[in-house]
């Protein structure tokens, strides 16, 4: 469902309780919501859970949706925010174990350097995962869920010139890896380290 108007008939029945009305337009999002949460997210066993909390906010918001404007980007809005949320309680959970490593003064190895998941093994990916998250963030809401820089920059509520300049960096290192991967043939792997 694209339609405009069929998102704004949802979110009104919605209001009005309609527990069918809601679900229809979970069942009308959530590809698009789950899409960016796993793009976005690099602890892909807390995507479920940010998708959940994500649709609790839609719930608990609704109310202060603008009818207005589209459904969709105020939806990624959300999620967006959800996505912010949940890398700084990741971050704060992150310095609370190495404090309480080093208080221990455990030998433990760190395995959080490692990669957990790989999204695919295909290498445009994988250099698109490598990006500054900020770079990352307007890479997948371009070129993912297809949004114009207007409406990014919506989303990300910064302004279209900001939007440009984050896909524009993002694209010149990817050219830069594709480029050094394919006069460097061996030395793939060596790049994804760095």
């Amino acid at each position: 469902m694209k339609h405009p108007e069929e998102y704004g008939r949802l979110v009104q029945l919605s209001l009005e309780g309609s527990r069918e009305a809601f679900s229809a337009l979970y069942e009308a999002t959530i590809q698009d919501v789950y899409k960016t949460v796993h793009y976005l997210t690099e602890e892909k066993a807390d995507v479920d859970d940010i998708v959940q909390e994500i649709y609790i906010q839609v719930h608990k918001s609704l109310k202060r949706y603008d009818v207005s404007k589209p459904f969709r980007p105020w939806l990624t809005g959300l999620a967006i925010l959800q996505i912010q949320t949940y890398r700084k309680k990741r971050w704060m959970r992150f310095r609370i174990d190495i404090k309480a490593l080093n208080y221990a003064a455990a030998k433990e190895e760190d395995f959080s350097h490692q990669i957990v998941e790989k999204i695919s093994n295909r290498s445009l990916l994988a250099d698109v995962d490598q990006l500054p998250f900020k770079q990352k963030q307007a890479v997948v809401l371009r070129y993912l869920n297809e949004y114009s820089q207007e409406e990014i920059a919506e989303i990300l509520d910064i302004p279209v010139g900001t939007v440009k300049s984050r896909i524009h960096a993002a694209l010149q290192k990817l050219r830069q890896r594709y480029t050094r991967r394919i006069l460097i043939p061996g030395k793939v792997e060596k790049l994804h380290e760095s």
